[in-house]
C-alpha cells in the first residue's frame, strides 16, 4: 500500500480510506500496509500505527490486512514496534529481514539468533509473515532460514524480492506442503514462479494495475497463451516503478481512477516528476485501460478511465 500525505507531509486519512476502497474495488485479495512503498522508514511510530489502524478499519473485514512497521536498530526497540503494530487488529505481523542482521555481511547463525530472541518477545499467538525488504539494504532468506521458520510454526507468509527463479525455485521446495506461502514480488519472474508453485503477487505494480495481475494470477492456467502476452507486457510495464517512485504512482492513481491523493512523499529529494515521465503515465493508463477491457470479457476487470 501507499502512504496518500498532504502538501505538508502529515498523513492524509481521507486518501487513505479511498485508496482502501480503491484496492478492494480492484480485486485485490489483501492489503499490506505500512511497508516499503508506504514510507514507514520515514514514518514516526504514531503514524505508521494510525495508518495500520485505518487501513483494518476501512478493510472492514472483507480483505486480509498485514503489517510490518519495524524500523529500529536494536531487537528490544524493534520488539516494541512489531507489540505495537500487532495490537492493530492485523491479520498478520511481516518481519523485515534486514532488520534482523547489522550490516549484508551477517551470516545466517546472526540472523537466526536475532529471529529466536524476537520471537520470545513477541506474543506466542501474533500470526507472522517474512518480507525481503530491498531498503536499506536487501537480504534474502536462505533456505536454512526457511527451515528456521517452518520449525518455529509462526510463518505463513513470505514476500520474495529475490527476482532470480533458481533462488525461488530453491525456496518453494523447502516451503511446499508447508502454511508458509511465498508471494512474489518481481514481474518479470512471476509467471514463471506461478507454475512452479508460488501463491500470488505482492509488489509494487499491483499500486498500479492491481486488476491484471488478479487476471493473470486466476487465468495463466486456464488460458496459457493470453497470459504469457500479458507478462511479457505487465513486465515492460513494470519499468515505470524505476523512475520517480512512489510520487509517480500517487500521479497514476490521481488521473487515471480519480483518487484524490497529491504526489507528496517523505522521500528526499523530491525532484519534479518530468514531462517524458508524465507522458509515460499516461500512455501507461491508456494501455491498461485497453487490457482491462479486452480480458473483461473473460472476467471482470475493472478498467480506469485513462486521462492524459
Amino acid at each position: 500500500m501507499l502512504t496518500p500525505l498532504q502538501e505538508d507531509g502529515r498523513l492524509d486519512m481521507a486518501g487513505l480510506e479511498a485508496l482502501v476502497a480503491w484496492y478492494i474495488a480492484q480485486g485485490c485479495d489483501g492489503l499490506f500496509a505500512v511497508c516499503q512503498s508506504s514510507e514507514m522508514f520515514f514514518l514516526s511510530l504514531e503514524e505508521r500505527v494510525a495508518l495500520a489502524r485505518a487501513a483494518v478499519r476501512w478493510s472492514a473485514g472483507r480483505v486480509p490486512v498485514v503489517v510490518s512497521g519495524h524500523i529500529s536498530q536494536s531487537m528490544q526497540d524493534q520488539a516494541r514496534e512489531l507489540c505495537a503494530m500487532a495490537d492493530c487488529g492485523a491479520d498478520a505481523v511481516v518481519l523485515v529481514s534486514n532488520r534482523l542482521v547489522s550490516s549484508p555481511e551477517d551470516d545466517d547463525a546472526v540472523l537466526i539468533a536475532n529471529l529466536r530472541a524476537l520471537l520470545r518477545a513477541l506474543p506466542s499467538d501474533m500470526p507472522l509473515g517474512f518480507y525481503e525488504c530491498p531498503y536499506p539494504f536487501k537480504r534474502l532468506l536462505s533456505p536454512q532460514v526457511l527451515r528456521f521458520c517452518l520449525d518455529s510454526g509462526r510463518f505463513s507468509f513470505l514476500k520474495d524480492t529475490s527476482c532470480d527463479m533458481n533462488a525461488l525455485r530453491e525456496k518453494l521446495c523447502v516451503l511446499r506442503g508447508s502454511k508458509m506461502k511465498l508471494y512474489n514480488a518481481n514481474t518479470a519472474t512471476l509467471l514463471e514462479s506461478l507454475r512452479a508453485g508460488a501463491h500470488g503477487y505482492t509488489g509494487v505494480m499491483a499500486n498500479f494495475h492491481p486488476a491484471l495481475y488478479g487476471w493473470l494470477i486466476r487465468h495463466w492456467q486456464a488460458q496459457p497463451g493470453e497470459a504469457e502476452m500479458l507478462q511479457s507486457v505487465l513486465s515492460m510495464c513494470a519499468l515505470i516503478e524505476l523512475k520517480h517512485y512512489p510520487a509517480c504512482a500517487k500521479r497514476y492513481l490521481r488521473r487515471a481512477h480519480g483518487l484524490p491523493i497529491r504526489d507528496a512523499t517523505r522521500r528526499e529529494p523530491q525532484p519534479p516528476i518530468p514531462c517524458d515521465e508524465d507522458a509515460e503515465l499516461a500512455q501507461l493508463a491508456r494501455l491498461s485501460a485497453h487490457l482491462c477491457a479486452r480480458l473483461s470479457q473473460h472476467e471482470h476487470c475493472a478498467t480506469p478511465v485513462a486521462q492524459s
